[in-house]
């Protein structure tokens, strides 16, 4: 789904962004320009941010707790 209409970014793009590297919002609006033209999309751009990162860290700590368990 779109997320910002005047880039062109789509949220597929900002999880992409994450899983790139990008760690925050400032970092995402950086890499892919998402938010810098009327600032409409930034509500929901930082609703796609903030449910990728915390799904990454539920992610890396449940590998850690099985990690931990195995051991």
């Amino acid at each position: 789904m779109y997320v910002c209409l005047c880039q062109g970014v789509t949220d597929t793009q900002i999880r992409d962004a994450i899983y790139e590297g990008c760690c925050s919002y400032r970092d995402v609006r950086e890499s892919t320009g998402v938010g810098t033209q009327c600032g409409k999309c930034a509500c929901l751009a930082k609703q796609v941010v903030r449910e990728t990162l915390g799904e990454l860290q539920s992610a890396q700590s449940s590998a850690y707790a099985q990690v931990y368990v195995a051991n």
